[in-house]
């Protein structure tokens, strides 16, 4: 396998978190080189970043240990959010109906590529 070819990806299955709102904070660091991407994951007060760093941390790791991988030259090749199983709940209303909660899930898939 040539170095362009080499890559490591790691994935996180099943969050409880909207695919929506999680992709605002994954289209941030597509692209980017993995200390800025790990900077801004680290600083970022929305929910999702939280997922997402231990995410990119798994495929740093699995450069590194699986790839053999130099971690200093690591970009972001690919990161995206997949939509999940979506829980179903039902919560009481007036007059004895019930309306439904839908609580979505999301699988965030992250693969890291050396520059």
């Amino acid at each position: 396998m040539s170095e362009e070819q080499l890559q490591a990806r790691a994935s996180t299955k099943s969050v409880r978190l909207s695919p929506r709102k999680a992709r605002l904070v994954v289209d941030q660091i597509r692209g980017k080189p993995v200390e800025q991407a790990l900077e801004y994951l680290t600083f970022e007060r929305r929910k999702p970043a939280h997922y997402i760093r231990k995410t990119l941390d798994s495929a740093i790791s699995n450069a590194e240990h699986n790839v053999g991988m130099d971690v200093d030259r690591l970009v972001v090749k690919e990161a995206y959010v997949d939509e999940g199983p979506t829980l179903k709940r039902f919560r009481p209303r007036a007059m004895g109906r019930a309306t439904p909660i839908n609580k979505p899930t999301s699988h965030i898939t992250i693969v890291v590529a050396q520059a």
